[in-house]
């Protein structure tokens, strides 16, 4: 073997399609474009994606999905440990605004599970997780509505 007879498989190599040169080619005159339209017309052939010939497309049909809560931003998390900072006894919103654990723009706290808890707490108006209400039972606290 040669290298300057080297040839490719039969087959492998096609020769290019010469559109629009001629009625004896089978691809003359709209050169297989067909008969007007943006896909016959040079450079013109994309769409814009989700584009359905001027109908509502799929995506405006559709309903939208999902729900973000407007009470998340007015509620402030505080951290068992934090909470563990304040004297026991009773703990209300106010208390928690006082020591400064919830900023002054949120409107409710929520106890949420990170660290330990020694003291016993009475909560009252204060949601807690079901992990932080359990940590505030074993210490000896209690949740009031």
């Amino acid at each position: 073997m040669k290298l300057n007879t080297l040839k490719p498989a039969e087959g492998a190599r096609q020769d290019r399609v010469r559109v629009g040169r001629g009625i004896g080619s089978g691809l003359g005159k709209t050169a297989g474009r067909g008969h007007k339209g943006s896909f016959a017309r040079s450079g013109k052939g994309k769409i814009k994606a989700g584009f359905e010939g001027g109908q509502t497309p799929m995506q405006r049909r559709l309903p939208k999905i999902g729900f973000a809560s407007m009470m998340a931003k007015d509620t402030a998390e505080v951290l068992l440990y934090k909470l563990d900072s304040l004297p026991a006894g009773d703990v209300d919103f106010a208390a928690l605004k006082a020591a400064r654990l919830v900023p002054s723009t949120a409107k409710r706290a929520k106890i949420v599970v990170k660290g330990e808890l020694t003291k016993a707490f009475v909560l009252k108006g204060i949601a807690a997780t079901a992990g932080a209400k359990a940590a505030i039972i074993a210490a000896g606290g209690s949740l009031a509505e």
